[in-house]
């Protein structure tokens, strides 16, 4: 598996390379503005203490949210794609950071603050030069935990067509191409352990000045003796003014505390020497220049390295970033549903578009939640165009209860333009219906051929199907008022794992579609539908119509699929995909060629 993983890796690195940039974008654009509120949003709260406990407790409320869950919420604000993903990482990502910040900013020895004041600091300067610096090590941290969780959480954006290596692991699920899932998750791995080294070596950076190291003894050395003249200088000053001997010598005596040295050794870090005080007496002069020398920056090499290296990643996840979404006006934004047809019919538009016009294609393949999320992104303009099933539509869409046939399908047409804004051409010619399939075992045990006999059976069997299944009317609902069918209990679950999920026994019914490449498998039977409850499912694309007025040439690619796919011509092809291993793209090609597409 790992050499088919790595051979996997090397054939499709122009593929990978584009989805790291994309997830290098996404995590990138997130993990800045998590870090520039979150800090904020500490700064304030360690400033208003009374604030505190109410802004922790709502992060904390907020980061406890499902991401499904939170994806749902943004949807109809943000619609589908990066936008969403990046709001919803961003959310996740303020936890650890206004925490970190709080926390570094609260836990300050109070006795170096009012050294500092003592020292005549403004608010201002002791927050930016004593108290950040001092956090600094504390919020790093923040900084890096947010990093590394943020990387790793990206993988779900997929799930809202916002791309990254998300779509490497979910495709791969789908497909049931196990190489191609693991490839993903070790990118992703990758990606984040490279991130958490570089944050490490800025973190290391940030405790330099909390470390006890030989050029911060010369330096508190060479302070405090300037300190310590000046204070001498005041003492006999004072003592020739008028008082007594002892209040001389007492003002002879005064030295430095260790407290203020600390808050020197702030005042003077990296970088500070140059700012430090001219001085009058020659000897603090010199003693200045020790100062000056003890401070000077040593060893950067790894820091310059690092720094070359965050470089790198912020260019190519900005670029990718900037670049997500196609070229402008000339681009058609195709979405698809987490199946293996899906995929290949996406491939096919893909190929047929570009070749054949100047468009260019900006492809999402597998968009979590299927119709649910991808309708409303083509009313709201994410998408241009995808393929559906005309009962998905009447039922699911529009919302009609009753059972759709095609002679229904103007009716449809016309309310979709009406209301919609969206239309439908050409249809492909297969019907992907459903269907219920049990494993062979539990047919043979409870002697299961139909419908009817699965509806008497079912009080002791677990139905497994995918979410939206169990509240369409064409679905689940259905099926209870049309053969009396009430399962023992029903198990939600992807799309791409309810084969899996019947063959290990987690279920002992699932939906099919009947162009699925798995409905061959021996290990399982297909009910028949004895009362003709499923409707008719053929397969077309939805298009915005301003699309087609801003691109009429596209209506006539669409129309040249037009009934060129039969059910088993789609079968064959998904289970080119899910059992020989197959590319969807290589299935794609090669079909459009044997039709003398292209």
């Amino acid at each position: 598996m790992i050499s088919t993983m790595f051979s996997l890796l090397v054939e499709r690195r122009d593929w990978f390379f584009d989805l790291l940039l994309q997830h290098i974008g996404i995590s990138l654009v997130s993990i800045v503005l998590a870090a520039l509120i979150g800090l904020t949003l500490g700064i304030a709260i360690a400033q208003w203490r009374r604030g505190a406990k109410p802004v922790l407790a709502l992060v904390n409320f907020v980061y406890t949210i499902p991401s499904i869950a939170l994806f749902g919420f943004l949807i109809p604000v943000t619609g589908i794609g990066d936008l969403t993903a990046v709001v919803a990482l961003t959310v996740y990502a303020l936890l650890p950071m206004v925490r970190n910040t709080y926390t570094g900013l609260t836990t300050i020895e109070p006795a170096i603050v009012e050294a500092a004041r003592g020292m005549g600091s403004t608010d201002r300067q002791l927050l930016y030069r004593i108290e950040l610096p001092l956090a600094a090590p504390v919020i790093m941290s923040g900084i890096r935990s947010m990093a590394t969780m943020t990387i790793a959480l990206a993988g779900i954006a997929s799930f809202i067509g916002a791309g990254g290596l998300g779509v490497a692991i979910y495709r791969g699920i789908t497909t049931n191409n196990l190489a191609m899932t693991l490839a993903g998750s070790v990118l992703i791995a990758a990606l984040a352990i490279a991130v958490d080294l570089l944050l490490g070596v800025a973190e290391k950076a940030t405790r330099r000045h909390m470390e006890p190291k030989p050029r911060r003894s010369r330096a508190r050395a060479a302070f405090g003796g300037i300190l310590r003249p000046q204070h001498a200088t005041l003492g006999a000053a004072a003592g020739t003014s008028g008082h007594s001997a002892d209040s001389a010598g007492a003002g002879a005596s005064v030295s430095v505390s260790d407290t203020a040295l600390d808050a020197a050794d702030v005042l003077l870090d990296d970088g500070e020497a140059g700012r430090m005080p001219e001085f009058q007496n020659a000897d603090a002069a010199e003693s200045r220049r020790a100062i000056a020398a003890a401070l000077t920056p040593r060893r950067r090499g790894v820091t310059v390295i690092a720094l070359v290296a965050a470089l790198a990643i912020v260019v190519g996840g900005a670029f990718a970033f900037a670049n997500r979404g196609g070229s402008g006006g000339d681009t058609v934004n195709i979405a698809t549903k987490p199946m293996t047809e899906q995929y290949i019919l996406g491939e096919m538009l893909n190929t047929l578009i570009e070749h054949d016009t100047d468009l260019n294609v900006e492809l999402t393949q597998g968009v979590g939640g299927g119709t649910s999320n991808i309708e409303p992104g083509m009313e709201q303009g994410d998408f241009d165009l995808y393929p559906e099933y005309t009962g998905t539509g009447w039922n699911a869409v529009l919302k009609h209860e009753d059972t759709y046939d095609e002679s229904l399908f103007d009716t449809m047409q016309q309310e979709y333009e009406s209301q919609l804004g969206l239309t439908w051409v050409g249809t492909y010619g297969f019907n992907n219906t459903y269907g219920l399939a049990v494993s062979k075992d539990v047919a043979n045990r409870f002697n299961l051929r139909t419908y009817s006999d699965l509806a008497r059976a079912a009080g002791e069997l677990t139905l497994g199907a995918e979410p939206d299944f169990f509240d369409r009317q064409d679905g689940y609902p259905g099926l209870q008022q049309a053969y009396g069918m009430s399962f023992a209990s029903t198990r939600d679950m992807d799309i791409s794992l309810k084969y899996q999920a019947l063959f290990e026994g987690q279920v002992d019914a699932i939906v099919v579609s009947t162009t699925d490449g798995q409905v061959a498998d021996d290990r399982l039977v297909v009910l028949e539908d004895d009362k003709g409850f499923y409707p008719s499912y053929l397969c077309c694309n939805v298009v915005r119509m301003d699309t087609l007025e801003k691109h009429p040439e596209l209506r006539d690619e669409l129309l040249k699929l037009q009934g060129t796919i039969s059910d088993v011509d789609m079968a064959r092809m998904n289970n080119a995909v899910e059992t020989q291993g197959q590319e969807p793209k290589t299935v794609a090609d090669t079909f459009l060629a044997e039709k003398g597409l292209i």
